[in-house]
């Protein structure tokens, strides 16, 4: 199954390469900078306004379609929550995923807050594509649960809370409920992409929370 998901994933990043790959400026040559990705997420954060929840205003030519994916790990939701929460430990999970840059990390109202970008590494027709997700975390850790908000070329935004319910025996259900905004003409594609990686990275987590490398 994991292998099947990993395939299916590479199809779709593949995929999505050719409707991105003349806009993305980077190239894993030549690397951004932490400096240089932390103003590349201001400038997201400043005129995409990722963190706005409001649906896509109708005849604006953007779509909103929501999804939820479902896992259960054999291990305490204590043990779970923390693993899984920390974006550090989702590097290597998807093959693509090779570094998350952290701009800022801070506590508010109980909350506790991290803006950072998600760096991936795609092949493509003999090259690497850099794809930089910018997003912001907040983990409400008395609430078992954390929210992220994205943006990442072409103009894809999404909105996830991720929650985790004890169960028994010992186990954790984590839920992860996505809702993605995107051009209309694009949506199905990025709705089918956006579950395949999720699923992609559960199925890694899983494993490794439950042997226990992480």
């Amino acid at each position: 199954m994991k292998k099947h998901l990993r395939l299916l994933a590479a199809q779709l990043f593949a995929a999505a390469l050719v409707i991105t790959v003349f806009s993305s400026p980077a190239s894993a040559d030549t690397p951004a900078s932490d400096a240089q990705l932390a103003a590349e997420w201001q400038t997201a954060w400043d005129t995409q306004k990722f963190y706005d929840t409001t649906p896509p205003a109708a005849g604006s030519g953007r779509s909103r379609a929501q999804s939820s994916i479902s896992i259960t790990i054999n291990a305490p939701v204590t043990k779970v929550f923390a693993a899984y929460s920390n974006i550090n430990n989702h590097v290597g999970m998807h093959s693509f995923l090779k570094r998350v840059v952290t701009h800022k990390d801070w506590f508010k109202n109980g909350k506790r807050h991290i803006n950072f970008t998600a760096v991936e590494e795609i092949p493509y027709e003999g090259a690497i594509v850099t794809s930089n997700t910018h997003a912001q975390q907040r983990i409400h850790a008395d609430g078992l649960y954390y929210e992220t908000d994205t943006w990442s070329l072409p103009g894809v935004v999404t909105h996830q809370k991720i929650v985790f319910t004890k169960l028994i025996g010992g186990k954790t259900k984590v839920t992860e409920y996505l809702t993605f905004d995107a051009d209309t003409s694009l949506i199905d594609f990025v709705v089918a992409n956006g579950v395949a990686s999720h699923e992609v990275t559960q199925a890694g987590l899983k494993q490794a929370i439950e042997s226990g490398s992480i």
